[in-house]
């Protein structure tokens, strides 16, 4: 038996129609997985279900707000309507915005609290909530796991992003708070773990580490000379610690955050 199989598993990704969203779902879905698609964006979402449909495999549009309860409740009963049951969950939607950016020069004593609050919903209770929902799912059938996107931000002081820094450094205390809890009333059956991406192009911090023309900001720069591969992740590259979390391969594994930064987290930088 292939331990690291996850084929025929149902699998929710929540941020699905983001570009690691995109790498997660194409990724699961090669290997045999059926994903529930769920994002806001309904266009891009269905364009990704007809994608790994073309190419062979099973997944449903899935349209919610992870920060919305009812639209998530919804989305959970289409899942299990079409499917029957829910064995994993990817917390992959999370995001930053620009009211939230602290800039060099700003006053740090006139935050903006009502950007922060927003990131930080966005980004810790945009994970909580999805695993009542489909979490309660898959406690219910007894066997599953759960997976959640942390980051660098929650390990080093990296400037400029403090509400998305909060809300990682939660999304890492939940992950180990919520896994010491699944593992006293299910044992092993039930499991949550994190990744911690190093740095990634993505929508959300593109125009932070890129300019128009194709070359490196400043940020990217510092970014690069303190990452020992000295470039940047590219999204495939999470695939495997994904898929490793959420088949049978990692079923003494829990509580975990495991990073895939391209040494980022262990450099001093000398």
């Amino acid at each position: 038996m292939n331990n690291f199989s996850v084929k025929d598993k149902v699998i929710a990704v929540t941020g699905a129609t983001g570009v690691l969203g995109h790498s997660f779902i194409s990724a699961l879905a090669a290997e045999g997985a059926i994903i529930g698609v769920l994002g806001r964006n309904e266009k891009v979402a269905k364009q990704r279900v007809e994608e790994i449909v073309r190419n062979g495999g099973k997944a449903i549009t899935l349209i919610a707000d992870v920060t919305n309860e009812q639209q998530l409740l919804a989305a959970q009963k289409l899942l299990l309507n079409e499917f029957g049951k829910i064995d994993g969950l990817v917390n992959a939607a999370g995001g930053n915005m620009p009211e939230a950016v602290i800039a060099p020069g700003q006053d740090i004593f006139q935050l903006d609290f009502a950007a922060l609050k927003e990131v930080m919903n966005l980004n810790l209770f945009g994970t909580m909530l999805p695993t009542q929902i489909f979490g309660e799912t898959i406690a219910k059938q007894g066997k599953g796991s759960i997976v959640n996107i942390s980051s660098m931000a929650s390990q080093r002081v990296i400037t400029k992003v403090l509400g998305y820094s909060m809300a990682k450094s939660a999304i890492d205390c939940y992950t180990k708070w919520f896994a010491v809890e699944l593992g006293k009333r299910y044992g092993d059956k039930i499991r949550m773990n994190a990744i911690a991406p190093g740095f990634f192009l993505t929508e959300q911090n593109k125009t932070l580490l890129t300019n128009g023309n194709g070359t490196m900001t400043e940020r990217g720069e510092l970014v690069i000379k303190n990452t020992p591969f000295n470039r940047f992740g590219e999204p495939c590259e999470l695939n495997g610690v994904l898929i490793w979390l959420l088949s049978d391969a990692s079923r003494f594994v829990t509580g975990t955050v495991v990073n895939v930064d391209g040494g980022f987290s262990i450099f001093s930088g000398v």
